[in-house]
């Protein structure tokens, strides 16, 4: 295709414009619709501020507001790990996922958030194990994989602020320190 080409600068052929005749005698014009105030000619509008742009810039798109989401998971400030650490800083609650299967952790896990964020806690612990040794078979380990994975998800963003692996004094790869949002 040559510069400046489109892929229906060809024409039509005969064919083509009989078949556009016949759709377009089939096609009812839409009830005209009254434009608001500010479209209507006469009516008085806002000037715009005149944008220069060069040749191959994009013109400059208005700024749509999105839905605002959850803010994004951040991790616990250090000070406060060494706290957890050191026992200066107590941890809200725990709750242990060992042996159940993820359906149960999931709804369990989603519960405890909410019952400890109800009471005021701003860090829990939250064991999953530390599943099978590295390329042992039988999907060892898939609560540890997971339970990051569901808090990040929106259902519990709504409870968490932030997570990262515990200290091996609670519990090390097995135990997640999650940190949480003030309820509402």
């Amino acid at each position: 295709m040559i510069s400046g080409d489109t892929p229906f600068s060809r024409g039509l052929s005969e064919h083509e414009q009989e078949l556009w005749r016949e759709v377009t005698r089939s096609v009812a014009p839409l009830k005209p619709r009254r434009l608001p105030s500010r479209l209507e000619p006469g009516a008085p509008q806002k000037k715009k501020k005149a944008v220069a742009s060069t040749p191959g810039q994009a013109m400059p798109v208005r700024a749509v507001k999105a839905p605002k989401g959850p803010p994004p998971l951040l991790p616990i400030d250090r000070r406060t790990r060494q706290r957890l650490v050191r026992g200066t800083e107590t941890i809200g609650g725990r709750i242990d996922l060992h042996g159940r299967t993820q359906g149960d952790a999931h709804g369990a896990l989603l519960r405890f958030l909410h019952r400890a964020q109800g009471t005021g806690a701003r860090i829990v612990l939250v064991i999953t194990g530390k599943g099978g040794r590295a390329g042992e078979a039988g999907g060892r380990g898939v609560l540890k994989r997971q339970v990051p994975l569901w808090l990040a998800l929106p259902e519990f963003r709504i409870y968490v602020a932030g997570f990262e692996p515990a200290h091996v004094e609670h519990g090390g790869e097995g135990a997640l320190y999650v940190r949480l949002r003030r309820s509402r």
